[in-house]
């Protein structure tokens, strides 16, 4: 054996030894759902995985997030039907709400989904370490149990998939009791009588519906220019008229300087960015909403010279970072923070480290739900978004006052927007802001997915009656071609 052959040999099992000598092929740090998905993942493409995590499986969006808000959510539409029962019909005797117990139902719900994920960890043979994760070299973590004790653990390849927290504001310090992040909105002892919501997206928007539906008196201060301001212009006035119509106070461009706690209730102090008009708003509990700041702290990036960019951790297209058997996904890596997106990096990273060939995520083609009521949907570039990209445009509008459907379920407010490109066909962008229309957008992600023309939906038969009318109905609308309208 010449000596090129004999060194070959000697590093293949040296290679093979430091591979057994892991205790998994994988370990993700964090459990919600892009750590439990891509762990399940991982396990079924043969690889042996640990995940972590602190608290309770399936992470925030579980826990404190996606799912127990949907339960509150759910809890305050059927409290509205009730109220409005006579209009289909029906009388009910004066309806009213148990805070307490809808506030239960909905921690019962999270325990639920949490318990599944527990199941699914067996399931796949998927070791559960319980604990704070941390890294301390390319192939260790250390996890410190509720008790302090620390083990250390070993793995070819680590993903990290800590998720985000409440972010917090200088002048908006939240102390949990009168200032509060979304975690403790869902958990409040009782129903306050005033509330000031601070930032009009997703969550301020989601929490103004609910506590509006249970009788609270709700203010929503949002900085920018309107409700749900990532969203296109005709969906956040029609999502503002509605709500003003619930009782809600807006006031937008608009920021708040300071919140005052030392009495019983709070005074908020806010100002227009103008500066043409200030004043205070007196409410019982403030509710911060003005966004998420991602779990990066204390978990040894910096030990291991990943060094955070504005607050994230930089990945390639795959989600490796600049250690290449460290990866990330989810609210801790660039893009937006929804549990679907997590769950789709999840996938795309472990398939790369099992060595298949995923195409990357297309980052322009992610659908968004606000779960409010109406509910809310959007893929793809808003109108304004397409003009500035400088397409010539065809744009189609369908109300849900035309549909059946709609009238029917007595649900006809809003409606859909779809966005062509006017010489190719392409489909721009799809919003809708209506009764279950979350329900109704992946039909456009799957379009787009497929390079779907205008001219194409219009030709494809669309059930009736039922909402996804709307679909066909404006892009017809769109090209000239509407029937109902």
């Amino acid at each position: 054996m010449d000596l090129s052959a004999f060194m070959l040999q000697c590093c293949t099992f040296v290679a093979k030894f430091y591979i057994n000598y892991m205790n998994f092929d994988l370990i993700v740090v964090g459990s919600g759902p892009g750590g439990y998905v891509a762990a399940i993942r991982a396990s079924q493409l043969g690889l042996t995985v640990g995940i972590v995590e602190r608290e309770s499986l399936g992470g925030i969006c579980l826990n404190w997030g996606c799912i127990p808000t949907k339960a509150l959510l759910k809890s305050a539409q059927v409290f509205e039907y009730l109220k409005h029962a006579e209009s289909y019909g029906l009388k009910v005797e004066k309806a009213e709400a148990d805070f307490t117990a809808v506030v239960e139902r909905s921690r019962n719900v999270a325990n639920g989904m949490s318990k599944g994920v527990q199941f699914l960890m067996k399931k796949n043979k998927i070791e559960v370490l319980n604990g704070n994760g941390a890294l301390i070299s390319p192939n260790k973590v250390e996890v410190t149990g509720a008790d302090g004790n620390k083990e250390t653990h070993t793995a070819a390849n680590i993903i990290i998939a800590t998720g985000a927290r409440s972010r917090a504001l200088p002048n908006l310090l939240q102390d949990g009791k009168k200032i509060i992040g979304y975690r403790e909105a869902m958990t409040l002892p009782g129903k306050p009588e005033s509330m000031v919501i601070v930032g009009a997206g997703a969550i301020g928007v989601e929490f103004a519906y609910f506590y509006a539906a249970m009788g609270t008196k709700v203010t929503i201060i949002e900085y920018l220019h309107g409700l749900v301001p990532r969203e296109d212009i005709d969906v956040s006035k029609e999502l503002t008229k509605r709500f003003k119509a619930k009782g809600i106070d807006i006031m937008v461009d608009t920021a708040v300087e300071s919140v005052d706690t030392s009495g019983t209730g709070c005074k908020v102090n806010y100002k227009s960015k103008d500066g043409s008009k200030a004043g205070t708003v007196d409410c019982e509990i403030v509710l911060s909403a003005v966004g998420q700041t991602a779990n990066i702290e204390h978990i040894g990036l910096e030990l291991l010279g990943i060094i955070p960019e504005k607050g994230i951790i930089p990945v390639n297209e795959f989600y490796q970072t600049a250690v290449p058997s460290i990866y990330a996904i989810g609210d801790v890596v660039h893009g937006p923070a929804l549990a679907h997106v997590a769950s789709a990096e999840g996938i795309i990273c472990v398939e790369k480290i099992a060595g298949h060939h995923p195409e990357p995520l297309d980052y322009e083609n992610l659908p968004s739900c606000t779960y409010c009521s109406p509910e809310i949907a959007s893929v793809g570039f808003t109108e304004a978004e397409a003009k500035e990209k400088g397409y010539d445009i065809k744009v189609g509008k369908f109300p849900f006052s035309a549909s059946g459907k709609a009238s029917a379920a007595g649900a006809k407010e809003g409606f859909v927007k779809v966005i062509f490109d006017a010489k190719y066909g392409e489909w721009l962008g799809a919003h809708m802001i209506g009764y279950n229309v979350t329900e109704m957008i992946a039909e456009v992600v799957a379009a787009r997915k497929l390079e779907t023309t205008g001219q194409e939906i219009i030709k494809s038969v669309h059930p009736h009656p039922t909402m996804s009318e709307a679909v066909m109905e404006a892009t017809a609308a769109a090209y000239g071609e509407v029937i109902h309208l």
